[in-house]
């Protein structure tokens, strides 16, 4: 019988990862002296000073270095225990592909639209920042959900429609982010494996005003290039095709309606990674806030409808084969684990606050050493001899989710 790998949360292999419990640590009081507090639990109750902050101000000259394994899979376990009706949430959603053609559809018509207006134009950076970023960070975490196996049963048809999704991008990438993605499930918080991860560098050049609002700015370049810094992949066949297709549909698009559609599509990634209200999810996932060692958090609020319902980022980390759609659903069934998480109201909020509060900044990331898992952290003494590559990247959720 044919493996249904939109079970199976990304993975493309069935072989077994290892991972161990961990244990949360309990709220404590303190607010003494301190900026307002930027997460909140969903029902706390008319005060939402009752609890202001949990610890001291962080290091702001390091990252938080933790011992602890990360927080997803000893959930995963337990709510599986309490709930075994989750199972029944997993598997692919066949909405997805057709959410995927509309939005493919309306940035290459709103490409060609506009072909004949400047770039210069007010008209043309608000239609490039409003719709195009929208429908591009749209596509973004349409090739997240994709990334998954969350469209088709199968693994070919995965990659195929995110090479499709990746085309008003303007830059190839699907392939490249599918490798590195996994492993952030797999391995998160890990140095030298984790991408998603800021650098050292990162951490000495950008931890003021000034380079928190240059990286608040960037965040797209941050996040294109520091893998291939980090820790470089092996090139497969699913690289080289999505470069090709990339390219073929670029040189096809500027041949007949010449330069200024791809220049559009283009803008519009970049306004989708920068100062947009959507972009903020980048920062909330993974960046500590309020004292908290607490690594990922949700936003339950309306711009999950634009978005994949990715603010739903414990639930989904929690249960990667449990697509967009069905991520409410998990939270309902679960609320004695997902309604006692601290959580973001606002995503916009997010990056003024990333910004401006001086408890958060680059340095406000958990990080472990590498463990030895397989792969090539470029770092001396952390992790193994191999490179990791496209066919490389379960995350786990296989044999977690299928043998409870």
């Amino acid at each position: 019988m044919a493996v249904d790998y939109s079970l199976y949360g990304g993975a493309e292999t069935t072989k077994p990862s290892q991972a161990t419990k961990s244990k949360s640590k309990p709220l404590v009081q303190s607010s003494e002296g301190r900026a307002p507090r930027r997460v909140f639990l969903p029902k706390e109750g008319e005060n939402p000073d009752v609890r202001a902050y949990t610890a001291p101000a962080k290091d702001p000259k390091d990252f938080l270095w933790l011992m602890t394994e990360e927080p997803h899979r000893s959930r995963r376990m337990a709510i599986l225990k309490a709930h075994p009706e989750v199972t029944k949430l997993m598997g692919h959603e066949p909405l997805t592909k057709w959410v995927v053609l509309g939005v493919v559809s309306l940035q290459v018509s709103m490409a060609i639209y506009l072909r004949h207006t400047s770039p210069f134009s007010p008209w043309w950076i608000l239609a490039a920042y409003a719709i195009g970023g929208t429908a591009n960070h749209n596509l973004f975490l349409a090739i997240h959900e994709i990334t998954h196996n969350l469209a088709f049963k199968r693994i070919a048809p995965n990659k195929l429609l995110a090479i499709f999704a990746n085309l008003p991008i303007g830059i190839p990438y699907s392939a490249a982010f599918k490798g590195y993605h996994i492993e952030h499930h797999k391995f998160q918080g890990q140095d030298g494996i984790d991408t998603d991860l800021p650098t050292k560098l990162e951490l000495v050049l950008l931890n003021n005003v000034l380079g928190k609002v240059f990286f608040a700015t960037f965040q797209i370049l941050f996040y294109a290039l520091r893998p291939t810094f980090v820790r470089a992949q092996k090139l497969t066949k699913w690289h080289f095709l999505n470069i090709a297709v990339q390219l073929v549909f670029d040189y096809i698009l500027v041949k007949t309606f010449g330069l200024r559609p791809l220049i559009y599509l283009i803008a519009s990634s970049f306004f989708a990674g920068s100062l947009h209200p959507c972009a903020g999810h980048f920062i909330a996932e993974h960046y500590l806030w309020d004292g908290l060692e607490q690594e990922t958090y949700s936003y339950y609020g309306p711009l999950n409808v634009l978005a994949y319902n990715v603010g739903y980022h414990n639930e989904h980390h929690d249960f990667p084969s449990v697509p967009w759609t069905r991520l409410p659903d998990l939270r309902k069934m679960a609320p004695e684990w997902y309604d006692n998480i601290p959580n973001h109201p606002s995503w916009p909020m997010v990056i003024v606050n990333f910004v401006r509060d001086s408890e958060v900044g680059i340095h406000a990331r958990a990080k472990r050493l590498a463990k030895s898992t397989g792969l090539s952290t470029g770092i001396p003494g952390k992790g193994c001899a191999k490179k990791g590559g496209d066919d490389e990247d379960s995350d786990g959720s296989v044999e977690v989710d299928k043998s409870e």
